[in-house]
């Protein structure tokens, strides 16, 4: 399983559409959102800069839903059926890769916050931040999972966008959510990336996560899980 992933991680890293939807964009929205307006804004540089790093993470995550489907289409799917590999273990690959490949998407928006925006937090916050980003990944890993196992490529493609940018709005990872109207605030706290970032943006405040935020986050993680289950054993009856 080992080679497996490798394998997986290096299609995935080689691919010039990740690299700049998943690195380069969160990483110029960043930059673009948090000097328009000149100034630090009360943390603003160092608060988006936790929020587009889980934006990055996100869409990276979401990108290993693509290639299952299109590994399904093509049939290496199927031809995996037939090495010493277990369907258990096939999953547990790709879910592997995303949390692989998540890790330079919240690198290159830190890197962009502490070299180019000056963000400060104290040394020990930096890689805590970055380890509580990489972990709450997991579910947005398993939607993109279950999306790919059950849709045609074309049809993850399409929801993983949708997902993608709706959650990515209605958390909070763009724009902070003191500027949305309440009802939507409300929505806004129940939704996975908006606790997703409240993580790092605990951590970099000099705090611990919410236990309501650990909740939120682990009921999201075990309905993504169970899609991803549904889907996997779904496509099994075709591939």
């Amino acid at each position: 399983m080992t080679a497996y992933v490798k394998l997986e991680v290096r299609r995935t890293l080689r691919d010039v559409g990740f690299a700049i939807g998943s690195i380069g964009v969160p990483v110029m929205m960043y930059l673009l959102f948090t000097n328009l307006g000149g100034g630090d804004a009360g943390g603003w540089k160092t608060a988006s800069m936790v929020g587009m790093a889980a934006y990055g993470a996100l869409n990276a995550a979401l990108s290993v839903g693509g290639g299952v489907a299109e590994d399904k289409s093509i049939g290496w799917l199927r031809q995996l059926r037939v090495t010493p590999m277990t369907p258990r273990q096939v999953v547990v690959g790709r879910t592997l890769t995303g949390a692989v490949v998540v890790v330079p998407a919240i690198i290159a928006v830190m890197a962009a916050g502490a070299l180019v925006n000056g963000v400060r937090m104290d040394a020990w916050q930096w890689p805590v931040v970055a380890l509580v980003l990489w972990l709450g990944s997991l579910p947005f890993t398993l939607l993109g999972l279950g999306n790919g196992y059950r849709l045609t490529p074309q049809a993850t493609g399409v929801v993983n966008i949708a997902s993608n940018m709706g959650l990515a709005v209605v958390g909070g990872l763009w724009f902070p959510t003191e500027l949305f109207p309440g009802w939507l605030r409300a929505i806004s706290g129940f939704t996975p990336t908006n606790r997703f970032a409240e993580l790092g943006r605990a951590i970099a405040e000099g705090s611990a996560p919410h236990l309501v935020t650990v909740a939120v986050i682990t009921v999201w993680t075990l309905l993504f899980g169970a899609y991803a289950v549904f889907s996997y054993r779904r496509s099994a009856r075709t591939i």
